[in-house]
């Protein structure tokens, strides 16, 4: 039995694409953060095609991804993971596995792109072990059906219980399986209401693209990255954007001319949907505790030619009418972008973010002027940094209440990561 949901191979397979996701991998596993890993080997492998350097970086994932399943594997093989002392070696007998048994190329095939001589290879692991590991065995599993989900979607159990606590009766599984799928790229047409014009132009190019289930959303459905060399890309007529980040940015609903702070805007990817909802009379103020994120998010603004967000050192709640605290979190609703987070994230990180979640809200609720929105938002799937977060807020706070329904995106039921928001108001006081 194999982890369900796996799909078709991306880019094209070579020796140089292997080693160059190995590499990557054997760099997470001295703790560097896997996206900065991968782009690193990426960087230092300048002859890869495209194909080769999309096949090395979903590879890179993927080895992250599977990686509790791979290693069940090499134990029912007799090699279990902790008999290795070198990265290199782990990460050679997981990418033999991962290919030879989830991709299921042939045993020929994985061990050509193992082979010595290779810019990586190391020689204390032999060759005949390589070729033993991809004979056919099935692995044992688990008879209790969560602890089965999580070893066959390569989860901790404890987060495989917390996400099966917080997930819709009977869809846990749905819900692993859909972590692990590599993410779709969606955009944003711009300004709001010209998706059609985009979708045409972008066709026109001889791009395959989708309208979205919401206004101004596309998704990518071409393999190819023509999309970032594209007239309405150059046009800054587009911008990369999750769906469930759409959402969201949707929620705050400012009306034209509004004045919206983004209380936690990272790199600014909300930030710019808001400026546009708001139009060139309206305003951004986006401010996050990290600096360096915002230079990143004047960066970005820039290259889109946006002129109605700010960034100023003193934010002055009181000017807003809405406020979107896009708030810190476990990013547990975005493993299939960062899977090596799976294994980094601790059960009491969880119950630290849930504290600081209750505080920003509690300090912008005290800063707003009466009338001014609220928008909690995450990319969780967790109900504890969710549903409980709010319930917590509102009992601490009784002029407040909850708008409407909360915003829930569930990642096995869109093309997306998971995401959570909830739009709350204040009563005027009595």
């Amino acid at each position: 039995m194999e982890p369900a949901g796996f799909g078709e191979v991306q880019g094209r397979p070579s020796r140089p694409a292997a080693a160059t996701a190995i590499k990557a991998h054997q760099a997470a596993l001295t703790g560097r953060p896997l996206r900065a890993a991968i782009s690193e080997a990426l960087e230092n492998e300048p002859k890869l095609g495209g194909k080769e350097r999309r096949f090395a970086a979903w590879a890179a994932r993927e080895l992250s991804r599977h990686q509790r399943f791979i290693d069940l594997l090499a134990k029912t093989h007799g090699h279990a993971p902790s008999g290795f002392s070198l990265e290199g070696d782990l990460a050679i007998l997981r990418y033999t596995l991962w290919r030879r048994h989830l991709t299921h190329a042939s045993t020929e095939r994985t061990l050509f792109e193992v082979a010595l001589p290779g810019p990586l290879r190391p020689r204390s692991i032999p060759d005949a072990l390589l070729a033993k590991v991809c004979q056919s065995l099935e692995p044992p599993l688990p008879p209790d059906p969560l602890e089965r989900s999580a070893t066959l979607h390569s989860f901790p159990n404890w987060l495989a219980t917390a996400i099966a606590r917080s997930a819709p009766e009977g869809e846990a599984d749905a819900v692993l399986a859909a972590l692990n799928r590599d993410p779709v790229i969606w955009l944003r047409a711009r300004p709001p209401g010209t998706r059609e014009e985009v979708l045409g132009k972008l066709r026109a190019e001889g791009i395959e693209v989708e309208p979205g289930p919401i206004d101004d959303a596309i998704r990518l459905t071409d393999e190819g990255r023509a999309i970032f060399e594209s007239k309405p890309m150059k046009a800054r007529r587009l911008q990369v954007m999750d769906l469930g980040s759409q959402l969201l940015a949707n929620l705050c609903a400012p009306k034209v001319g509004a004045t919206v702070i983004d209380w936690c805007a990272g790199a600014g990817g909300k930030s710019f949907a808001l400026a546009d909802l708001v139009g060139p009379t309206g305003k951004v103020i986006a401010t996050d505790l990290k600096r360096a994120r915002l230079e990143e998010a004047r960066r970005r603004g820039r290259e889109l030619s946006i002129r109605n967000v700010s960034f100023p050192e003193n934010v002055r709640l009181a000017e807003a009418d809405v406020v979107l605290i896009d708030a810190p979190c476990s990013g547990t609703g975005t493993l299939g972008r960062e899977p090596d987070q799976k294994w980094k994230l601790q059960w009491k990180k969880v119950e630290e973010l849930v504290a600081t979640q209750l505080k920003i809200l509690g300090a912008v609720a005290a800063g707003v002027r009466e009338g001014c929105v609220i928008v909690y938002g995450t990319c969780s799937v967790l109900t504890e940094e969710n549903e409980a977060v709010i319930e917590a807020f509102l009992k601490q706070h009784p002029r407040w209440q909850l708008e409407g329904q909360p915003l829930r995106v569930w990642p096995h039921k869109i093309d997306g990561g998971g995401f959570f928001g909830a739009r709350l108001t204040n009563r005027p006081k009595s």
